[in-house]
């Protein structure tokens, strides 16, 4: 039988919503029923075994990560990235336990890799109470750190893409510390992602050394980059360098100043704030926004959307609305930051 989403599937439909009835207490079944079509579609495709365990585990793994960071939800976290190499004694290390318990102090908490190094220095500082570890199986290197052993929101994954996917989705701040291929490809996967707009906006900040770490990466994109067009100049709006904990924490506390959160509904950006803006200050974005606003649209206050209703929480909250050009990602924070100046 071809099994479809769009049409009937006659018997088959009446027992997987009789298996979601029996099974009890699944949410949103509508979406379940497809993922069961999904495994059975997969199930008729698919007949090489390796994709099947691949895709199977892939499944369990985000089920894992979903529960262990569901009740988590209404926290902010921040990833903190960094070398496994780094030793206690060294000052990166020591920067990043005072950084990290400077976010715990903030009510942050700290998603790590769970690993040694700045890994463990940022569980460290957050302490485990107000850390996760998103650990990864390695031949070499890669077990949980002692402040992360046991600890409930430990989650150990096989696959890297997974992973990533929880230091990414989960965040409302990145910080970079100095590191090697590793460091490196997490960094310019967050990068890709919000010039890209697949993940929503949020701070990245490229915590330096003394010796520069971060500067001969900006000497780098600016040189070989920008220069050569491969990159555009709203692209520095991406990230903040610094060698400053406090100002780093600075970064992250201000962009949610009044930016609270935003959603795309078809082609329209809709921007949740904490308060609401007045008349001239939205006249004062659209000015100096423009390029963001497409098809002659304009920026305008609203409600939430009927299309929002998957996010009760957040309805009461002020709104603005506008087209938006979908080739501007990293104007799009500056325009955040600007909101955040109101």
């Amino acid at each position: 039988m071809e099994l479809s989403f769009s049409r009937s599937n006659q018997q088959i439909d009446q027992i997987i919503n009789r298996l979601i009835e029996e099974s009890g207490g699944v949410h949103h079944p509508a979406i379940i029923k497809e993922m069961i079509l999904s495994s059975l579609k997969i199930g008729q495709d698919v007949d090489y075994l390796a994709d099947l365990k691949l895709i199977n585990r892939t499944l369990r793994e985000m089920r894992y990560t979903a529960r262990v960071f569901g009740p988590y939800r209404s926290r902010k976290k921040v990833t903190i990235f960094g070398s496994a190499r780094t030793e206690p004694d060294e000052e990166m290390y020591r920067k990043c336990v005072r950084f990290s318990r400077s976010l715990a102090d903030n009510d942050y908490m700290v998603i790590t890799g769970g690993g040694p190094g700045i890994m463990q220095a940022g569980n460290e500082g957050a302490g485990s109470e107000n850390s996760f570890a998103v650990n990864i199986r390695l031949p070499f290197e890669q077990k949980p750190n002692p402040v992360m052993y046991r600890n409930p929101r430990l989650v150990t994954y096989k696959y890297f893409f997974n992973r990533k996917v929880a230091f990414v989705k989960e965040s409302d701040a990145i910080v970079v510390f100095p590191g090697g291929f590793g460091t490196l490809d997490e960094a310019m996967e967050v990068f890709t992602l919000v010039q890209t707009g697949k993940t929503s906006p949020k701070p990245l900040i490229l915590m330096d050394d003394r010796d520069g770490y971060w500067e001969q990466f900006f000497d780098f994109v600016k040189q070989s980059l920008l220069v050569k067009g491969f990159i555009s100049g709203e692209d520095f709006s991406l990230f903040t360098i610094t060698k400053d904990e406090q100002e780093a924490l600075e970064v992250i506390n201000t962009f949610y100043r009044n930016y609270h959160s935003l959603r795309f509904i078809e082609n329209r950006l809709v921007i949740r704030l904490t308060k609401k803006l007045s008349v001239e200050q939205i006249a004062t974005l659209s000015d100096e926004f423009s390029e963001l606003i497409k098809n002659g649209d304009k920026i305008h206050c609203c409600e939430a959307y009927p299309e929002e209703i998957d996010e009760p929480d957040l309805a009461d909250l002020p709104r603005i609305s506008m087209l938006f050009d979908h080739h501007h990602y990293g104007l799009l924070i500056a325009f955040i930051n600007r909101i955040n100046t109101f």
